[in-house]
């Protein structure tokens, strides 16, 4: 594993023989061309070989048992913690396990609704905890661009508290429509949720500045930072946001394993979202207190070998070069973008240049519907996405039906990109727009 190449792209050929996936064959011997890791990466061996290893050497239930497997499995476990809140330049009493990020932000919103449940039902809340209690005349900000998971769970918070959801929307260019930020955000507005990379647009929004404007007005700030976080260097910190989540299986990790990042002070002040064992303080007949985050919002036996294989993940992507990754996601976007442009009746939904935007790539084929676009591509051997990518809203907004998408990641060179350019010709002959 190498980080750059004469060529300033990644040595992609050294990466791959760490991925045992990529060397096997598809659709009667064809070369597989994964272009589908916006939906989920694929896992070298040394992300395989740290879960296999923990199952066959440490395997115990974390944070319970005085005996020798169980004190490694929990030193593991908090070690894997450690080192992935490292990753996004946090300290580890900041990290939430969750079961991915879709759990991530359903937490948050449940903080919520949870505290003005017991609100409603006169319970004295702390000082902190008030600004989670919301109801008629307040609001909540999200974007046209998100994905459902960061949408459905405002729109039902919204629906049980009588909150008004409302939304930014978006430019032709598959910008958001920022003008209108200043006369969306008020005192009402209790909380802004935005994704920081479109997983249809790839478009990568300015959350620096959503998050002051936010701050201004008294608003919580949460990031889906699902494409972001395993695709560039990433400081929490530095982001602006109170709250950012993220999946694991997204960037070489497991599957069944997600994060949450929370300021101190936020998390301190946040009601739980699942209760039961491992998140307690003290449990009587009469009722319970909670433990100090994170291990509050981690009720159940956790999911310790995924936690272990996403920081050997993290290490894996260190070891890479978070600034390299990146610089090549680029450089391969950069030229998908020219290449795809370039045939006639091929059109990108998004921005149609690298300027802010990731290496995910939507595009329509003028004459042929996008599940036939990938039916095609993937009797190539090349692997794709088709369909509205849980972002239905943008694909209305676009007038579109779905989208085929391309997604790149470290372990994919030009010749992928030159093997999708390929396709695209062949699905216009075989379907005849050509």
């Amino acid at each position: 594993m190498t980080s750059l190449s004469t060529t300033g792209l990644l040595d992609v050929e050294s990466i791959k023989a760490d991925f045992p996936i990529l060397s096997r064959t598809v659709r009667d011997g064809r070369k597989l061309v994964y272009l589908d890791s916006g939906a989920t990466s694929q896992k070298p061996r040394q992300v395989l070989d740290a879960e296999r290893a923990f199952y066959e050497q440490h395997n115990a239930a974390v944070h319970r048992g005085a005996h020798q497997l169980a004190e490694e499995a929990t030193d593991a476990y908090e070690s894997a913690r450690q080192r992935i809140a490292a990753f996004v330049g946090a300290p580890a009493s900041e990290l939430v396990f969750t079961r991915n990020a879709t759990e991530s932000i359903n937490l948050v919103a449940y903080a919520f609704s949870n505290a003005t449940d017991k609100a409603r039902q006169g319970v004295a809340l702390p000082e902190a905890t008030k600004r989670f209690v919301i109801g008629p005349g307040d609001e909540v900000l999200v974007t046209e661009m998100e994905h459902h998971a960061n949408l459905v769970p405002w729109q039902e918070l919204c629906l049980k508290t009588g909150a008004t959801l409302r939304w930014l929307g978006l430019s032709d260019e598959g910008r958001l429509d920022l003008d209108a930020l200043s006369s969306l955000l008020t005192e009402r507005t209790k909380v802004v949720s935005v994704v920081h990379q479109s997983n249809i647009l790839g478009t990568v929004n300015p959350v620096q500045e959503i998050a002051r404007a936010a701050h201004a007005v008294g608003a919580l700030v949460l990031v889906d930072a699902c494409q972001s976080v395993p695709h560039m260097p990433l400081n929490v910190n530095e982001l602006g946001a109170d709250l950012v989540a993220w999946s694991g299986h997204k960037m070489l990790g497991p599957t069944g394993i997600g994060c949450l990042w929370g300021r101190a002070e936020v998390l301190d002040s946040m009601p739980p979202f699942l209760t039961g064992g491992s998140m307690i303080e003290t449990v009587f007949m009469e009722g319970s207190t909670y433990a100090p985050p994170p291990q509050r919002f981690e009720a159940g036996v956790p999911m310790a070998a995924q936690a272990i294989g996403l920081a050997a993940a993290v290490d894996y992507l260190q070891a890479v070069g978070m600034p390299a990754i990146a610089a090549h996601e680029h450089a391969l976007t950069q030229a998908a973008v020219a290449s795809l442009v370039a045939i006639p009746g091929v059109r990108i939904i998004g921005p149609a240049t690298t300027i802010d935007r990731g290496s995910a790539l939507s595009f329509v084929v003028d004459g042929v519907h996008p599940h036939d676009v990938g039916q095609i591509l993937d009797s190539l051997g090349i692997a794709v996405r088709v369909g509205h990518h849980c972002a239905w809203p943008v694909c209305r907004r676009y007038g579109v039906p779905a989208t085929t998408r391309a997604t790149f990641y470290l372990y994919n060179g030009l010749d992928d990109v030159i093997a999708l350019t390929e396709g695209v010709h062949e699905v216009r002959r075989f379907w005849g727009v050509s």
